[in-house]
């Protein structure tokens, strides 16, 4: 485990996302000088116990909350001195999205595309193939206050896909879904990496982490104390599997 996270790999210019610094205090530290980079084109999986900091730094990220202290940088727009240029590139799904429970989801993703400015011309197709793509389009004329979990958690993430953002932030995606729908969010996903975009989650699911993610960063008491190839992590500690590695790391039993 190390100490520093002067360590790590430093910023360069294809970084999708930038964080240097980065504190966040709610009485005690929940974020403590954070360093992360994350890469263009990358599905990063950011993991650690309960506690950790994972969802505060997604929300900082996301510009729900802002830092104590340090900078955020989305695909080069300062989320500080230029907040509405690097909302515009990014999406953030919460790990319970809120959905408007009267809107049909042709209606929701429709009202979404419109808060982005974009024109119905482009925002129907985009929408219909979005629900194609999670098996939603059965249900498109259905009133979404009916919708399991699972089905509400995926036509958040075609909310979150409206627009086309390239970077995708999601904290615990595959919560609540049975292992059809979970199938169906992964492939979306890796296809929006295949097409050059940005995903960062994060997730309990180990598995999920370890078959999907590129680079995996380990965060623990609000600090980056690993980060790497599932290789590399392995590296750092005694091998196995990544939950094997994720214990050893963070000193659990």
């Amino acid at each position: 485990m190390n100490d520093s996270q002067s360590d790590f790999p430093q910023h360069g210019q294809d970084d999708a996302l930038r964080l240097r610094g980065v504190s966040k205090h709610f009485g005690r530290p929940a974020v403590d000088r954070l360093d992360l980079s994350v890469k263009r084109g990358e599905l990063y999986a950011l993991l650690g116990p309960n506690g950790a900091g994972k969802t505060t730094t997604l929300r900082m990220v996301a510009g729900l909350l802002a830092p104590d202290a340090g900078s955020i940088e989305v695909l080069g727009a300062d989320l500080a001195t230029d907040p509405a240029g690097a909302k515009r590139k990014m999406a953030y799904l919460p790990d319970d999205p809120m959905l408007y429970a009267k809107l049909k989801p042709t209606e929701y993703l429709e009202f979404v595309a419109g808060l982005w400015g974009i024109a119905p011309a482009q925002a129907e197709p985009r929408a219909r193939e979005l629900l194609d793509w999670l098996d939603l389009s059965r249900h498109a004329h259905e009133l979404t206050e009916g919708f399991s979990r699972g089905m509400k958690q995926k036509l958040a993430l075609a909310g979150a896909l409206i627009h086309a953002p390239q970077l995708l932030i999601l904290d615990e995606p595959l919560t609540g879904l049975d292992a059809a729908a979970a199938r169906q969010v992964k492939d979306l996903l890796l296809a929006h990496v295949k097409d050059g975009g940005t995903v960062i989650l994060t997730t309990h699911i180990l598995e999920v982490a370890e078959r999907l993610a590129q680079r995996i960063g380990i965060i623990q008491h609000g600090r980056l104390i690993a980060q790497g190839t599932l290789a590399q992590l392995r590296e750092q500690s005694d091998g196995g599997t990544l939950e094997d590695v994720f214990l050893h790391l963070t000193g659990q039993p």
